[in-house]
């Protein structure tokens, strides 16, 4: 724990401890050491939609001849552009380091075993809570981080 504790001081909070029915499983470190920045957070909306009800806020091109947004007038809605895209290195990455592969069964799981410092396991919405057990027991074996191993698990005290 003391080794965990250091780790924390030297400012690497990407490895994760946790414990599972009483055994003690270290998940993997993300292989990833750029800053993630974003150069835009904001999502773009259409423009008027905070004006008329039935204009919804998703994104549509202004296609309109006299559309002041379409000719880029200083202090309109901004349109989306190339300009705006992430940094080809740390594209697709969470926040925790890791790419997002969506896993439906443990077969998929093998896939990850030697990327496991670059992706991390999703479980898809659709699998059964049984199957959703045996992919997370797998995980801890591979040691292969997943970001949803929670979801649909009930404790032994709800049953």
């Amino acid at each position: 724990m003391s080794d965990e504790l250091s780790l924390l001081h030297m400012g690497i909070s990407s490895c994760w401890v946790y414990h599972h029915q009483s055994q003690r499983y270290k998940m993997a470190v993300p292989l990833l050491t750029k800053k993630i920045i974003k150069k835009r957070v904001k999502r773009f909306i259409r423009p008027q939609s905070d004006r008329r009800i039935c204009v919804k806020e998703s994104w549509r091109r202004p296609k309109g001849i006299d559309s002041r947004v379409r000719r880029k007038f200083k202090g309109v809605t901004l349109m989306p552009n190339i300009g705006y895209g992430s940094d080809k290195k740390t594209r697709h990455y969470l926040p925790n380091g890791f790419k997002k592969f969506v896993v439906h069964n443990v077969k998929d799981l093998e896939l990850l075993m030697m990327h496991n410092r670059t992706y991390c396991a999703e479980i898809a919405h659709n699998v059964s809570t049984r199957k959703r057990k045996e992919i997370v027991e797998r995980a801890a074996q591979l040691d292969v981080v997943v970001t949803n191993k929670l979801a649909r698990l009930r404790s032994q005290e709800d049953e």
